[in-house]
């Protein structure tokens, strides 16, 4: 696979930095043959996560964009309101910390004694009311091409990224059209689709023309975040569980998987869908691909 060059990555808004000393380590050790070896690996660092005065989580993260990730976090549960006056936000990089300061005076004590664990890496938690939030979703029809479906996963694909450098991590894309705008990588796919809700909140972007577009499993959780961000469409390289399926299903959420070159699969919210493109003029990916979906 040929990797993108400088000039088609200027549409990023922002792009991941494979480079980027603090997120990857050198490590030592042998190969199947004995010989020595030095591979790079992903860092997972903690951040714990305070609400004001309240601590919520934490969360293990590779640490870029510790700001974004504690926003998207919390608006992903509920903890910060669509019109939320947020008036701080902190981050302590010796202590590990980030801190959401709000107007209004907050206090989620009997939120958090309901939780559950979710079933990405790096695991993370859902708290116990964020399903009765789904009642209220009301995504809109927004169409999408399968034209610009193709040229993303394309774009995407080659993009230089930690995966491609050293595995062991999930990326997440929102789109526009046939543009990737913002693409984050993580541990954990709940952590890298919480940095991009951060990121609609803080810079104030509309959700309703966009797509985000992951290389993880099309999960429950992943199925409510992008519901509850207010986006109609998710795209994926992996696979469905049959939950994250029946909540799309019943939000109206265009769920498609199992992209891969010409190929893909639209389990839920199919008549979004525009069929423009002939899958037979588009480039099909060999069935061992260099870039495979994860699988965690």
């Amino acid at each position: 696979m040929q990797l993108a060059r400088d000039n088609e990555l200027s549409n990023y808004l922002i792009a991941p930095d494979p480079t980027a000393v603090r997120l990857t380590r050198s490590v030592s050790g042998v190969d199947h043959t004995g010989a020595e070896v030095a591979i790079n690996v992903v860092e997972e660092r903690p951040l714990t996560i305070f609400l004001n005065r309240q601590e919520i989580v934490t969360a293990m993260t590779i640490g870029d964009y510790p700001a974004y990730l504690a926003l998207g976090f919390l608006r992903n549960q509920g903890m910060l309101r669509p019109d939320e006056e947020i008036t701080g936000l902190d981050y302590d990089e010796e202590l590990e910390t980030v801190v959401v300061r709000t107007k209004r005076a907050t206090d989620y004590e009997d939120k958090m004694q309901r939780k559950t664990r979710t079933s990405g890496c790096a695991v993370g938690t859902v708290f116990g009311d964020m399903m009765e939030g789904l009642a209220e979703v009301s995504l809109p029809e927004t169409s999408v091409r399968t034209s610009d479906l193709y040229a993303l996963a394309a774009k995407i694909n080659r993009t230089p990224s930690l995966y491609l450098e050293a595995g062991a991590i999930h990326g997440t894309v929102l789109c526009q059209g046939d543009r990737p705008l913002v693409y984050m990588e993580d541990v954990g796919r709940h952590n890298a689709v919480d940095k991009i809700a951060g990121w609609m909140l803080s810079e104030g972007v509309g959700a309703e023309d966009k797509v985000l577009y992951t290389t993880g499993r099309l999960t429950s959780e992943m199925v409510i975040k992008t519901a509850m961000m207010g986006i109609p469409v998710l795209a994926s390289r992996s696979g469905f569980t049959a939950w994250g399926v029946e909540i799309a299903q019943q939000v109206n959420l265009t769920l498609i998987g199992r992209m891969r070159g010409q190929r893909f699969t639209c389990l839920a919210g199919e008549g979004r869908l525009i069929r423009d493109a002939d899958p037979a003029s588009v480039a099909d990916e060999p069935r061992k691909s260099g870039r495979k979906g994860a699988k965690d």
